[in-house]
């Protein structure tokens, strides 16, 4: 049994994740910038935490106590083409995505080298492999997680701790409904972000997209994990553009996907 500290449980994958962690016998702490969120959830511990705040982050991880895995979950999006999205609010995702996760790092790492274990699992995205229209700052935030969380795989290794990024593709939770859209439905920009509408739902096969739990599900797999394996993609969606990506070059890339997803922008 782990303790096990998770990050933006008050929706989606952390809160799927404190749920599936919970059940399989560990010691949860879930924590939330809004604790009140975290009423009804059954874990070891409930904490405010505000990962763009140094102060908040300290007296978090002072009341947690000893940590052994630390699963970086929380973030948000922006949608929108480059020239349309607010670059204040680009900042601030960035400030969460990356720069809140690397606080969090930074904060639990010290207990887990002198200890000579740990797990820090970063939860990024299919975004963080690939990179679509309209996404693209969302997913500049997950590339700089996915990179962040390699050469920290290599770093701390030596030290007994373990590093997973946990990469889903689209699943449906409330972080959709929150995603700010910026200049898709005016012109330069409205038919791209119509056609990506329904270039998404083929890309998902038609159907509904499922919800958090397999996510939690791979996020608690890769907890309990002791193989080292670095990467644990989660979906179909995710299995088949990373697989798409790794095994063509750009431009084959570029074309199979237009095609396969009617993209004539």
């Amino acid at each position: 049994m782990a303790r096990v500290l998770i990050t933006g449980c008050s929706t989606g994958f952390g809160r799927a994740a404190t749920i599936e962690l919970t059940k399989r016998g560990h010691e949860v702490v879930a924590t939330a910038r809004r604790p009140e969120t975290l009423d009804d959830l059954d874990c070891a511990a409930k904490l405010a935490l505000d990962v763009d705040d140094d102060t908040s982050v300290r007296a978090a991880i002072a009341a947690a106590g000893r940590v052994d895995v630390l699963v970086n979950n929380a973030g948000f999006g922006i949608a929108g083409a480059i020239e349309s999205c607010p670059l204040d609010d680009v900042r601030r995702m960035f400030d969460t995505n990356v720069l809140g996760a690397a606080r969090m790092i930074q904060a639990v790492l010290p207990q887990m080298r002198e200890r000579g274990d740990g797990v820090i699992v970063n939860v990024t995205s299919l975004a963080g492999r690939a990179a679509a229209p309209t996404g693209g700052f969302y997913s500049a935030t997950k590339h700089a997680l996915e990179a962040i969380s390699e050469s920290l795989h290599y770093e701390v290794g030596h030290f007994g701790i373990r590093v997973a990024i946990v990469e889903p593709g689209f699943f449906e939770t409330e972080f959709q409904g929150k995603e700010p859209r910026y200049g898709l439905e005016d012109p330069p920009y409205d038919e791209l972000g119509r056609q990506w509408e329904s270039c998404m739902e083929r890309l998902r096969g038609g159907g509904e997209a499922p919800g958090a739990e397999p996510v939690a599900q791979v996020i608690a797999d890769a907890v309990e994990g002791s193989e080292s394996k670095l990467r644990w993609p989660v979906g179909a969606d995710a299995d088949l553009v990373i697989g798409a990506r790794a095994s063509m070059d750009d431009a084959t890339f570029e074309a199979t996907m237009r095609e396969m997803l009617e993209l004539t922008w």
